[in-house]
């Protein structure tokens, strides 16, 4: 069935480009240039595409914002969007697959190779060569990296990661509320027991918020997946090493083992079950669910936070949104002791991961390429970035593009509306460039630079900031040149096959961390070691030992593919 269908699909795609290249002339052959035109006269008839996404996005506009119509508008192309509903992503993906019914497009995330291994998406390399010179030129010496595999040099999907990133800033590490750091006059957080130190100074002089409500010393967002990102890969970062997903990979040899096989991270997760055992760590860390979560961020009962800010963001801004400027959260990178350098910022190149793909099912395969082809043109990156001229942005005298200072205070102040009300984010669906990557007029394509990322700062931002003698948050990290970048990319982007014997063992080894890691923490501190112990025994039992040699040679193999 799988191949009839794909037959299908790749039998129109060539019959599209029969009649594309029969209509062709002299005078509208050419290349792409800036202003979004591919040099093909694509058509403007109304079509819909059906987009499922593994993210869920509860700011999508469906296309009803201006930033939406103008993309109509120009493109012909209306995107009716659906997201997880009741249950994950994999879920989502899984229903397909065992479905055989696909949308025209998906934003698969760690599912890819579900998808390709049920031959459920096309090649898009056939159609980037003829149709999206915009894509092209984003990607440029980095279309190796778009490759599926060794084994397969399909290109499957596009990585929805800026091409030339620069970080100027920092959203992750371990967040304490500004009220708590201008109390205690801004003391030194730089290890845990600084970070421990200053919660508990605080609280035992605060023990409630004005409003009468206890205060909570530490939550952690342990109750639903994101127990990895608040939970489990702070424990690497705080002990040195950057984010390779559920492995820590030695860069010499690029041998591999589970990063909780690492005696640092033992120690990591001891320092959590000393917080619970003092009564500093919030006691429903491990069964609350994220919208419990976001409440108690967005009460301000919460001091201290470890987290992404994208995960907390929405409940920060309904503090902004209330004035509760004082109890949002300010960044540090804290480690174990300062014998550890946090490794967040350790290089890897283009980023080619979580991506977007056109399914055996679409209807216009060339038509969608088309469409991502002029998101990623100058004038769609500008578009879906900045907004629209003269309602979300001005052109100065120097030729600078400027936020409107109305759509500036939205943006920080409101942001849980912003993107929803004005689609400025919600169209990152194709290639594009990084922050820092200045376009032909000498403007950035993205809205994060350092003076606009100051601009955007809250008064408690700045004032926490110019006490330490920083600019930025990313100021109090390491700087980027003082790591090697990963000839890898990421170890998080690279998955095991779906039928391998070592996917068995990682699904497995999930559910294995998922009961030991809360255990160990909430345990009373005599049977900590105990736990951890068995938790490591169970890992032994399932083998993951033979799972982390398969996964060193995968990493071998994509350091080996993208030295090429």
């Amino acid at each position: 069935m799988k191949k009839v269908k794909l037959s299908l699909s790749l039998l129109l795609v060539m019959t599209m480009l029969f009649l594309a290249a029969c209509g062709n002339n002299s005078n509208n052959a050419g290349s792409s240039n800036s202003d979004g035109n591919t040099g093909e006269e694509a058509s403007l008839e109304p079509m819909t595409i059906r987009l499922a996404s593994g993210d869920a996005n509860p700011q999508w506009d469906n296309m009803q914002s201006d930033i939406g119509k103008v993309i109509k508008e120009k493109t012909g192309i209306t995107i009716e969007q659906e997201f997880p509903v009741g249950g994950s992503d994999a879920d989502m993906f899984a229903l397909m697959v065992a479905s055989d019914e696909y949308p025209d497009i998906v934003m698969p995330k760690g599912n890819v190779n579900k998808l390709v291994d049920a031959e459920a998406l096309i090649d898009l390399r056939p159609l980037l060569e003829e149709h999206a010179p915009n894509i092209m030129k984003v990607y440029g010496e980095y279309l190796n990296r778009l490759v599926y595999s060794a084994e397969d040099d399909s290109i499957y999907t596009l990585p929805l990661d800026g091409v030339g990133q620069t970080y100027f800033d920092a959203g992750g590490g371990f967040q304490i509320q500004h009220q708590v750091l201008e109390e205690l006059g801004y003391p030194e957080i730089k290890t845990v027991k600084d970070y421990e130190n200053a919660i508990k100074t605080y609280l035992e002089q605060n023990p409630t918020t004005e409003d009468g409500q206890p205060r909570i010393g530490l939550s952690l967002n342990g109750g639903e997946w994101q127990i990895l990102i608040s939970v489990t890969n702070p424990a690497f970062y705080a002990t040195g090493a950057p984010d390779d997903g559920e492995f820590y990979v030695n860069q010499e040899n690029y041998e591999v083992v589970m990063h909780y096989q690492r005696p640092e991270e033992r120690e990591y997760f001891r320092w959590l079950n000393h917080m619970n055992n003092i009564g500093l760590l919030d006691k429903e860390s491990f069964v609350q669910k994220y919208d419990q979560y976001k409440s108690k961020i967005a009460s301000g009962r919460v001091l201290g936070i470890i987290d992404q800010d994208w995960d907390y963001a929405e409940a920060e801004n309904a503090l902004k949104a209330q004035g509760k400027f004082n109890e949002t959260y300010a960044n540090f990178p804290v480690t174990l002791d300062e014998t550890y350098k946090e490794a967040s910022f350790m290089g890897t190149g283009y980023l080619a991961s979580y991506g977007i793909g056109i399914t055996i099912d679409a209807k216009d395969p060339v038509r969608i390429i088309k469409f991502l082809d002029y998101l990623a043109s100058d004038e769609g990156q500008i578009l879906v970035n900045w907004g629209i001229e003269g309602q979300h942005y001005t052109v100065d005298e120097n030729g600078k593009r400027v936020i409107i200072p109305e759509v500036l205070e939205q943006k920080v102040n409101d942001n849980n509306t912003f993107k929803k009300q004005t689609g400025i984010g919600n169209y990152f669906m194709s290639a594009r460039y990084g922050d820092g990557v200045l376009d032909s007029t000498g403007n950035y394509y993205t809205t994060n630079f350092p003076e606009q990322i100051i601009a955007q700062y809250t008064e408690a931002d700045k004032k926490t900031l110019a006490a330490y003698g920083k600019t930025v948050y990313k100021d109090f990290w390491p700087a980027d040149d003082e790591f090697e970048e990963r000839a890898y990319g990421a170890g998080w982007t690279i998955n095991f096959d779906t039928a391998s014997d070592a996917n068995v063992i990682f699904q497995k080894s999930q559910d294995v961390m998922k009961k030991y890691i809360p255990q160990a923490i909430l345990a009373d501190p005599a049977d900590f070691d105990k736990i951890y112990d068995e938790f490591m025994a169970e890992l032994d039992k399932i083998n993951v030992a033979k799972m982390n040699a398969e996964y060193s040679e995968l990493i071998k193999k994509r350091v080996d593919m993208w030295s090429k």
